[in-house]
This record gives C-alpha cells, structure tokens and sequence, in this order.
C-alpha cells in the first residue's frame, strides 16, 4: 500500500506538468488526473493495480483501468481477439451468445492495461458471501442475481443473459484450452453477463500439481451455474436449451477451423512461450476436430458439459482459492448479507423499537420452503414494516454476527435439525416460536449488538418485501400455479434423424414433461443430454425407409424388480421428408403413432 501511495504522487506530478494524456487502451480516452482514494490492488501473483483516471469531460465518470507488470499481456490480447472472432462468427450467423469483450493493450515488455468492466464482481467474492465454502453450494449465484435483480423480468433476463454468456464461455475456453481457471478471474455481471479475465495460460498449457493438471475439467461449469439455469436444483427445460446452445456455438467455429488456425500460426515466430511450435497449433485443431459430422460433434460437446458439471476437482480448486485469499482480507472488510444489496444503519433507517415474527408461509420461488413474516416497529410513529425471511437468512445473519462479536454476547440459535417427526407445516411453526425468541434476545441485547448494521440491514425491507406488501396472493393461490395440468400424457422426446449411404442416425436429444413415478416422484433425466449416444443402423436401403417404423420407449429403472413404461412413440419413417436431418421434439404417449 505504501509503494502504491507513492506511485500515485509520481502520477500527480506528472499531470501537474502535461495537463492531460490520452491512455493506451484507446486514443479517444483523454484523462486528466488521477484518483488517488480509488486506486488500489489486486491480491493475485502480478499485484495488479487498480487506478481511476478523472476523465477530461466533466460530465462523464471516472476512468477505471488495471495496470499489469509481470504478464505478458501480448497472450492476452490475442487471446481476446480469438473470442472476438468466434463472437463475429457467431452475430453474423444469428447467435447472439451476449459476450463481453473487454480492451486489453500491452505497452512494454510484461506490462500493460486492461480496461475494467463495471457492475461486475468475481465469483469467489459471490461465493464468500456464503462462507469460505461457498464454492460447495449451489445458490450463491442465483441469490446474487436475485439480489441485483429484485423484479420478475429483471431477474428472468438477467438468467437469459446468463445461459448465452455462459455457454459462449465453455466453447470459447475449451477451443482456446483457457486453463488456469479459478474462481477470481470469472466474473459476473449484474446483468447476469458471464466473462472470463486473465489468460495467462492457454492451448492446454496448464499449471501442475507435481504430475497433476491443476485444470481437471475441459471447462469451467460448475452445480452453481447449472442451478441459475435450471431455476432450481431440479432439472429444467432450460438446461436443454443450454445444451443445445453450446453445441450450436461449437458446430459454427469448427466450420472455421482453418481461419483459427492460420491466424494462430501467423503468431509462431512472435515469441509468446505457449504458442511456439506445431504442437501448440495441433491442441486448437483437436479440439475442434474438423473431422467429425456435426451431429457427432454434437454428442462429443455434450460428454463434454457432462464431464465438466460432474467435476468434483473445480470446486476443490475454488475451495482451495478461497482459502488461499483469505490471508489477504484486509481487516477493514466487514461481513455483508448476501442477500441485502446494500447497508443500512441505524441512523439511515431509524432505531427499532420491537420485532415479533408473526407467520410463517409456504413459497414455492425460488424453491419450495418457508418464509418468516416479520413485523418490524420503530421509535417513529406508526412506522410499521413487514419483512419476509428464510430460516437460512436468520442462519446466516447469526453466523456474520458471530465474525464480530463473541458469542457470549449473542442469543443461541435455533438448531438446523429437528428431532423427532416435525414435517413441513409443524417444523416450521416449531420454528416460528424458536425464531422469536431468537430475534427477541437479539434486539435487546448489548447496544454494540442490537444496534450493529447488520442487524438494521437484516430487517430493512427489500424490494421482495415491498413487492409482497402490494401484493394478496394467498398461498393456496400460489401452490395452484405449482398444480401439473391434467391431461398431459407421456411428455416429449426430442430426437434427430438423418438417412445417408444406407445408414440411419437417430440421436436422442432430450426429454421433458414425463408424468410422475409410482412414488409420486418426478422422473430424473438430467444425465439424458450427456449419456445418450447416437444410434446407427447400418445396411437399410433407401426402399425399405417407406415400410420401416422406428419405435421409442422410454423406461424408468427406479423399480427394485422390473422397469416402468413413462411413455413411448412410433414413427413412420415414411413420413418424413429424410433427404436432410430431421430435428424436433415428438410427443410420447402410452401407445399410438408420435407427431412432429
């Protein structure tokens, strides 16, 4: 901090002297000052600095920019003009995968500047607002997206945003073997918008553990970001919508493969250690492989995600990382609640004078549970607010406050496990009498206590708490939303068949709407994408297509003894126009022919 400080006043003397300078990120960008209070530094190896320029025209904002020295920034550079090539490619074809190409410029041997994105954070700071383990769990990116996005189509076009981003993601750093990949230089927008920073290693040139690869998966895409997708930890149609999407993006740069790999050689003899030979070339040209059809590149990318999602080694490595940073948390950084958007204190919000939890209700967004309606009196006349908090809220307020106090000055809290048989409605008044207690005690404790901000932020309204104080929406109108429409039989596959040289290729795509199991379960077929092969039937001349049936069943194997029938479909073949792939979803049934 102190050779930063001083770095800084060189800074200043050298605009006293020039007035203004334009920055090497881009010549329309003229500063003339620097902002010594928001400059600061990264804790990574090169100690990156973050500096804010006072940007010429006195109606635009500050000017934030990263300077590097210890990184070839030349590898990056190129590396970004790769995605944004493969972002053209995919824009002039009608995929907009919603990518965020940022500027980057080397100015010297190992150094140079980055353009900084803002409202964007990284995913180890969204996991840590869950604890050091954060990178285990699967809500903190949904519940960070939610947090930034309080309104319905906000949060639904910020997830839309988030399923093309990330699928541009996989692609782009599986060709391009991005490796190093940590939670600290993957960052998120509070749009929802997913990017990768820091490209310090790439073509498959990974850090080693001794004989270990630090980069186990073929990409980055983890249970958390599979549950922004789905909406849940259930299983969606929208992660088929992904799937689809990635292979989409890859089918389209394979069909450039030779654009890539001429550019990439053009840059042999430039002297960037990871791309000097024809082996660093071959890595690009296998992962593309130019000499697959398109439908078996397709099932190759999807082994791919499913390897990937599976990956137990990237939650370690992000575990590792955030244990790692920790030494570095400066001791000015105060616990936050990962689900408030912003602080309150008591003097911007007004002392509380009593909290009782009054109910509890059942919610089924964005997962089935129970909500804590909390009434919330202040000292000014008639202030009277209604918040509604999640038994893990309580939980995590009680495990921040503990960061600051000791826990000889704060109320036990309630245990997560019930003993006994206490389900759904009882545990959750058993819970509601536990939880007041709690709050009772907490309120009435030490001043330093009960008047602390975390405890004004926890009970200052959020937007979902305003948004419910409009709304009569009684739980059992909500629970009719939840009801499976009657009528629906069988649910749908979706399937692709093609006809060439005496072959027939028929690939299972995806499946969805299939009724409930015998136990009253939903059926699971998450792994369906990623498992199923494509089917070849050899030797079938194009005469005998008009009097063949093709007959799709399918069965679950949850049973103990034998497997249930959830639905089947027949298809005449001689209805399908096979002189190019069929693609589309067909509707399942307990007999009868399927439809297109």
């Amino acid at each position: 901090q102190g050779i930063l400080r001083e770095g800084l006043e060189d800074v200043k003397q050298f605009f006293k002297a020039h007035g203004s300078c334009r920055l090497p990120l881009s010549p329309s960008l003229l500063v003339k000052g620097i902002v010594p209070r928001d400059c600061s530094y990264f804790n990574s190896n090169a100690v990156p600095l973050k500096l804010s320029f006072q940007n010429v025209d006195p109606l635009g904002e500050n000017i934030r920019v990263i300077f590097k020295c210890g990184d070839d920034l030349r590898q990056d550079m190129l590396t970004l003009q790769m995605i944004r090539i493969m972002n053209k490619i995919w824009v002039q074809e009608g995929l907009d995968m919603r990518m965020v190409i940022f500027r980057c410029f080397s100015t010297g041997r190992g150094r140079g500047m980055v353009e900084m994105i803002p409202n964007a954070e990284t995913l180890r700071k969204i996991q840590v607002e869950h604890g050091v383990t954060g990178s285990f769990k699967d809500r903190p990116l949904a519940d960070w997206l939610q947090k930034h996005n309080p309104g319905e189509d906000e949060y639904e076009k910020a997830v839309e945003n988030f399923i093309y981003s990330c699928a541009g993601c996989c692609v782009a750093t599986y060709v391009l073997g991005i490796c190093d990949r940590h939670n600290d230089n993957i960052m998120l927008k509070t749009t929802g918008h997913m990017f990768h920073i820091d490209f310090g290693r790439f073509l498959g040139h990974a850090q080693m553990f001794g004989n270990i690869k630090r980069d186990r998966a073929p990409f980055v895409f983890t249970s958390d970001m599979a549950y922004v997708i789905n909406g849940g930890d259930k299983p969606s149609s929208r992660f088929h919508d992904f799937v689809d999407l990635c292979c989409q993006a890859y089918n389209l740069i394979r069909k450039h493969t030779h654009l890539f790999l001429n550019l990439l050689g053009l840059m042999l003899s430039c002297g960037i250690p990871e791309l000097s030979d024809l082996e660093d070339l071959k890595y690009v040209y296998d992962a593309l492989r130019p000499q697959d059809s398109d439908a078996d590149a397709t099932t190759y990318f999807t082994r791919l995600i499913e390897s990937s999602l599976g990956s137990v080694a990237t939650k370690l490595n992000f575990f590792i990382h955030n244990l790692a940073q920790m030494k570095f948390t400066g001791s000015d950084a105060r616990p936050t609640l990962s689900f408030a958007p912003r602080t309150h204190t008591i003097k911007t919000s007004g002392r509380i004078r009593d909290v009782f939890l009054c109910r509890h209700e059942r919610v089924f967004n964005p997962s089935k549970g129970y909500t804590y309606v909390v009434k919330v009196q202040r000292e000014s006349p008639g202030e009277v607010t209604f918040v509604q908090r999640s038994f893990e809220e309580f939980q995590e307020l009680h495990n921040k406050l503990r960061l600051l106090f000791p826990s000889s000055l704060l109320p036990s809290f309630p245990s997560r496990f019930l003993i006994g048989r206490s389900r759904g409605e009882a545990a959750a008044e058993r819970r509601k009498e536990e939880l007041n207690g709690y709050i009772w005690h907490l309120i009435h404790a030490a001043p330093e206590v009960a008047e602390c901000d975390l405890i004004y932020t926890f009970f200052h309204p959020l937007p979902r708490d305003e948004k419910a104080a409009g709304s009569n929406l009684t739980p059992k109108a909500a629970d009719a939303t939840w009801a499976r429409p009657l009528g629906k039989v069988g649910g749908e596959v979706k399937l692709s068949i093609s006809y060439k040289n005496n072959k027939l290729f028929i690939m299972v795509m995806h499946i969805r709407g299939l009724p409930p199991l015998q136990d009253g379960n939903d059926p699971d077929p998450y792994d369906l994408p990623c498992s199923a092969p494509q089917l070849v039937y050899d030797g079938i001349p194009r005469g005998d297509l008009q009097q063949r049936e093709l007959r799709l069943s399918v069965l679950s194997e949850e049973g103990f003894w034998e497997n249930i029938l959830l639905g089947e479909v027949g298809i005449r073949l001689r209805d399908l126009d096979l002189a190019q792939e069929k693609m589309g979803w067909f509707a399942l049934g307990s007999r009868g022919h399927g439809t297109l």
